[in-house]
């Protein structure tokens, strides 16, 4: 059974391991509520205060669910398809190139014309090649070759310019997908993505406290975890593991990664997928996402992925053995896991520190937004924190459950 949420958090602050915690989880009708606030954040003059639930986090690739959401209200509106060609709104995509080694003196990358053009739905089930670098060793590679690091700030198109890992729709590995995505869906409408996002999610939801980095709002930089002494340009290096490149060295909004946030609003997004409620997408839609959109053709490579060296990121807390596949948003189940997820479970996180799950079937989702200590962010027990989150939930709801039955009877 997992250590309670309280005890294991009240350890890691008092052991020095992280500053503070918010979790907040709720059901279909709002009945069953857990919110809560632990520690205290750090201001940038250096004097601490009490962790709250209004305190404005940086989501990570928390931001990639609602990039998803802001697509697919394109795709309900006519304005984007999932499995159309893009090269017409994203030529500059369209136009890259698969890589498959370097020649043998090492120096010029063997490079080929993709065999089929990337969709919305490749980019969103990171099913189009577009793969994170680091996690490729051609594409690291490449990248130190021809696009070594520097400190300008850069746009999607130019921060991510190196070649596909694989063809299109044919394996899977986590991927900028998002990113681009999150382009392409201000080349259809004209506007940035944080407009998007808040005409299509924030409004709707009644949420007011969220932008893209840079935080410039007073009102949200004064609530701001990750603006304090050790991460003055608010990068949000603790959630990342202490590197604060990925905001740092972005122009214009991510969809990936880049969109900051109280945990008390983005469990309101949560809230509205697992009711299926209409105020973001309609039912069909958001059925849809919940649905394995991988293929028999990209399915191996997922699965490869799970079970490779990085796997533990892309199981998100789910055992091996437990068969997944991806839907419209993160990880969904294909089955059962006895006392915990049920069958279609969604669930995906954020950096080392923020973890996400929707549990349709047994009614639940929740977020834990953890906020690590600098300089040494310590992952393994970042890791143990979010497991017993997203099990001791469980055990919470059903202590619930169990007491509105009594009361009842």
């Amino acid at each position: 059974m997992a250590e309670s949420i309280e005890t294991s958090i009240d350890a890691a602050i008092e052991a020095g391991r992280i500053n503070g915690a918010v979790i907040c989880a709720t059901d279909a009708e709002g009945h069953f509520i857990y919110d809560k606030a632990f520690g205290a954040r750090t201001l940038l003059s250096g004097v601490k205060v009490p962790q709250r639930l209004d305190d404005v986090l940086f989501l990570a690739s928390g931001t990639k669910l609602i990039t998803t959401i802001a697509a697919m209200k394109l795709v309900e509106q006519g304005l984007l398809s999932l499995t159309g060609d893009l090269s017409s709104v994203a030529p500059d995509l369209a136009a890259k190139q698969v890589i498959t080694g370097f020649s043998d003196d090492g120096e010029t990358p063997l490079l080929e014309p993709a065999k089929q053009p990337i969709t919305l739905e490749m980019l969103l089930t990171h099913t189009s090649g577009t793969a994170y670098s680091f996690l490729n060793p051609l594409l690291t590679n490449w990248s130190q070759k021809f696009d070594p690091p520097g400190d300008s700030p850069r746009p999607v198109e130019e921060a991510f310019p190196y070649p596909l890992a694989f063809h299109p729709g044919t394996s899977w590995m986590y991927s900028v997908g998002l990113d681009w995505a999150g382009k392409v869906i201000e080349r259809v409408t004209g506007r940035t993505l944080g407009e998007n996002v808040k005409q299509s999610i924030c409004d709707p939801l009644g949420i007011t406290d969220a932008q893209f980095y840079p935080v410039t709002r007073e009102d949200l930089r004064s609530r701001l975890v990750d603006l304090n002494p050790q991460d003055p340009h608010a990068y949000g290096r603790a959630v990342v593991g202490g590197n604060g490149d990925l905001n740092r060295r972005a122009q214009g909004d991510f969809g990936g990664h880049g969109l900051f946030m109280p945990a008390a609003d983005y469990i309101k997004i949560l809230h509205s997928l697992l009711a299926n409620d209409g105020k973001l997408l309609k039912p069909t839609t958001v059925k849809d996402m919940f649905q394995n959109h991988l293929s028999q053709e990209t399915s191996p490579g997922y699965q490869a992925a799970r079970a490779g060296p990085m796997g533990q990121f892309f199981r998100v807390g789910i055992d091996v053995e437990t068969k997944t596949g991806h839907g419209l948003g993160g990880v969904v189940t294909l089955e059962d896991v006895e006392g915990w997820y049920g069958e279609g479970t969604m669930t995906w996180g954020g950096g080392l520190s923020l973890a996400w799950f929707i549990d349709r079937k047994n009614d639940l989702c929740g977020v834990c937004a953890l906020q690590p200590t600098l300089p040494d962010v310590d992952g393994e027990i970042l890791e143990t924190l979010k497991q017993n989150f997203r099990r001791d939930i469980y055990h919470k709801h059903a202590a619930w459950k169990e007491q509105q039955q009594t009361v009842c009877d």
